[in-house]
């Protein structure tokens, strides 16, 4: 440890250190624009710049390491007119239009220019001009002239992002910041470089010119997108949202959030909203009622379906991103009714997963401590579309040493260093996961588990279990391909397996913003209830659907839709019009996640209620209170909640902790299920993962959101006799569709990967049917 005095106060600290970890340890503000807590140090801006004791001149705090005994001073004259300097040096060729930057009134040039720049400018000159650049539908740079050259933005796309979009070119007065030859930035945490920009030079495309900082109310909430449960700040105007801003969390989302947080908010208030409760008349067309007219509707037809063909034929599904509140009640609402139909995982195929776990999966470890180990192997997860933090927390490790394994039917670059990976075809993941097993438990002189005993391991295999063996902190983690899987619970077994030869933990990525709170509220088959996939498989006749679009959202959309629309009766609790107008009975207009309070339980087991940010449009109603009501007018017990705390506090009254378990027993034998034809890959596109992103006007114009295209790999098209390129019909049990097959080295050899979620794709059922492709 290294002992220096700064602005007299003596601060301990590791050597290597710099100056300005000095100063944030003894709660001491020195004035800065490149340095980032979470960046590399790059001493462009020079604002930071400090009195040393016995240096010639000043030293920027961010760049100079401390050393045993050095005196330093922040607020000196010295100090201070070296930091004067430096800012009317910066405002030179600033264009100063603060009035109508969308950056005014939390720009941190600005702020500093109060404190540090002069009244007057002594430049004359005329000042340089910077062009506009095109970034793409979502990050603005149309006045590049502001820019200081923090390189705050080049760096994070290569330190956190993974990938550098951004650069600089020239040098001196004609230096500036762009993108690679006029392309657009397609990181999916392009939006965090909006929040590191220290001035306007970066700003939000949809924001832009749409309110002013001091305009906006601002109010805590969480994400619902995927499992990490990001905090976010809520920017409020006149009821409605503005603008989405992450809320600083280390142990959750530290100070990121993805692009699909920051900006599904403009799906949130669309034309689409259902702003009054619908019916169904006799001749298709929807007419407007009030609440206690639709709700008896709703009751009458519940209680109709119950006694015509018994309550079993009532089921219940709903979306993963659901409050707890919604979940536990919902389910109450069911059971109440004499059926045990109700789950929220809409994409999982494996009818054995829950008699196979022992409690709530969940990630095994808290998030925080991924960026600590130093073995990874991920199964079945495209991760960058589905957990982008996790993604860059991964990244973070890998760069300070972790080896990354990953198991997978498509090699998508992570974006960060791979220590090795095994490609393979979906049928053969389970097979996979045995061989890696098999090998490490031999690395390290283990017991084989029995069920592998007849397993041999490849080369593949056998260099990845060296890469494992030497681990002392390793996780194994279960992506969403791997849970939808439909030898899921078999997969399940192997990766423990797996896990425990690496002597390491073992856990689940899980989908959605709740799926841990889907299985504690119990919004899952207790007593032998079908699953979403038995439930559209065996057509019931009455079906509750909360949030979900099924078409969009189960694993069979094709299959989904067709029991929906056989149905005698369904009710839609959604935000949304076209997400039920197709099926729907009666449609009861809900809020999102901003226009309710509710708990949203992410992957690590952690609880985060929050509150609705604005109120509720027309008369949507919070989905909790909709449902609340719902029972009492059925009648039916223990619907008698005020408030939603209420609500989550009878879900969450015992130790949720204890509920938390990746248990799935030992391995079975692994039996690679017989194949005919091509697999079919299917990964959810990151914009196409819930309703509410879907309906993100800005999100819908990023390259991540074209429409699907067919992938295969050279040697896959070479047996096809298929040029890439080429427009191909390709077909399954359930359908057909037409799209152009590119060729795509990254896809498992005998498998066609076709994302699934979007409109275009519905018709070719699950995620994992068997394909046949033919020349349109």
């Amino acid at each position: 440890m290294v002992e220096i005095t700064i602005d007299g106060n003596k601060v301990e600290l590791a050597e290597g250190s710099m100056v300005m970890h000095a100063a944030q340890k003894a709660g001491l503000y020195v004035p800065h624009f490149c340095y980032h807590k979470k960046l590399s140090i790059a001493a462009n801006c020079r604002m930071c710049l400090v009195d040393v004791e016995k240096a010639p001149k000043a030293l920027p705090a961010c760049a100079t390491p401390v050393s045993n005994g050095m005196i330093v001073r922040t607020r000196s004259e010295k100090a201070i007119a070296a930091q004067k300097s430096v800012m009317e040096f910066l405002l030179i060729n600033h264009p100063l239009d603060c009035p109508i930057c969308d950056q005014g009134g939390e720009c941190q040039l600005q702020d500093l220019a109060v404190g540090y720049g002069g009244s007057t400018s002594r430049y004359t000159e005329e000042k340089r001009v910077v062009f506009h650049k095109s970034l793409g539908p979502l990050v603005s740079a149309e006045e590049m002239a502001r820019c200081i050259h923090c390189t705050r933005c080049v760096r994070f796309g290569q330190e956190i992002a993974g990938v550098m979009e951004l650069g600089m070119l020239n040098r001196s007065e004609h230096a500036e910041i762009t993108s690679f030859v006029g392309r657009a930035i397609e990181s999916e945490l392009s939006g965090n470089m909006i929040d590191i920009c220290p001035v306007g030079a970066l700003t939000s495309k949809p924001f832009r010119y749409s309110a002013r900082t001091w305009e906006l109310a601002r109010r805590r909430s969480v994400s619902p997108h995927d499992s990490v449960g990001a905090n976010l700040v809520v920017q409020v105007k006149n009821d409605r949202v503005m603008r989405v801003v992450p809320f600083e969390n280390e142990e959750v989302n530290e100070c990121w959030i993805s692009d699909r947080d920051r900006f599904s908010y403009e799906g949130l208030a669309g034309e689409d909203r259902v702003t009054a409760p619908l019916l169904r008349a006799a001749d298709g067309s929807w007419r407007e009622a009030d609440w206690p007219e639709a709700l008896e509707a709703v009751a009458a037809g519940l209680r109709g379906v119950a006694e015509r063909h018994g309550a079993e034929q009532l089921g219940a599904v709903a979306a993963p991103y659901a409050t707890t509140e919604e979940f536990a009640l919902l389910a109450r609402l069911v059971r109440g009714l004499g059926s045990d139909n109700i789950d929220f995982r809409l994409r999982q195929t494996d009818a054995g997963f829950d008699a196979a776990r022992a409690g709530v999966p969940w990630l095994g470890l808290p998030l925080a401590e991924i960026g600590k180990l130093d073995r990874v192997v991920v199964i079945g997860s495209f991760l960058r579309k589905d957990h982008p933090l996790i993604a860059q927390r991964l990244r973070q490790a890998a760069k300070n040493g972790a080896r990354v394994v990953l198991v997978d039917a498509g090699a998508e670059d992570p974006l960060m260093p791979v220590a090795g990976r095994l490609t393979v075809a979906p049928s053969a993941l389970p097979a996979a996961v045995a061989e890696l097993c098999v090998a490490l438990a031999r690395a390290k002189d283990a017991e084989v588990p029995a069920a592998f005993a007849g397993v041999q391991p490849g080369d593949a295999a056998r260099r990845l279990a060296d890469v494992l063996a030497s681990g002392e902190n390793t996780a194994v983690l279960m992506g969403n391909l791997a849970v939808r899987h439909p030898q899921a619970a078999a997969l399940a077994a192997a990766g423990l397996a797996l896990a425990r030869a690496a002597g390491g933990r073992f856990g689940f990525l899980t989908e959605g913003g709740n799926t841990v709170g889907g299985y504690l509220a119990e919004a899952v088959p207790q007593q032998g209830g079908k699953t979403a996939a038995r439930m559209f498989a065996e057509p019931l006749k009455g079906y509750l659907v909360l949030h979900a679009e099924p078409q969009l959202d189960a694993d069979d959309g094709a299959a989904a839709l067709a029991a929906l629309r056989a149905a005698e009766f369904n009710v839609a609790l959604t935000p949304y019009l076209s997400a039920a107008q197709d099926w729907a009975h009666v449609i009861l207009p809900i809020g999102p996640f901003t226009e309710t309070s509710g708990t949203f339980v992410n992957a690590e087991g952690r609880v985060q209620s929050f509150k609705g940010t604005v109120r509720s449009l027309g008369q949507s109603r919070p989905g909790w209170k909709v449902l609340r009501v719902l029972g009492n007018t059925l009648g039916l017990q223990g619907f008698d909640e005020e408030t939603s705390e209420a609500v989550r506090d009878g879900v969450l009254a015992d130790d949720t902790a204890s509920r938390l378990s990746n248990d799935f027993g030992a391995p079975a034998a692994v039996a690679a299920p017989a194949v005919q034809g091509l697999e079919r890959v299917a990964d959810v596109p990151i914009y196409f993962s819930d309703a509410i992103v879907r309906r993100a006007e800005s999100l819908q114009r990023t390259r991540a959101a074209a429409a699907p295209e067919a992938h295969a790999s050279a040697a896959t098209l070479a047996r096809l006799g298929i040029a890439a390129g080429e427009r191909v019909k390709i077909a399954s049990r359930r359908g057909s569709v037409e799209l152009f097959l590119n060729q795509d080295d990254t896809v498992a050899d005998g498998a066609v990967r076709i994302a699934a979620a979007h409109a275009s794709t519905v018709a070719l059922g699950g995620a994992f049917e068997q394909l046949s492709v033919e020349r349109a």
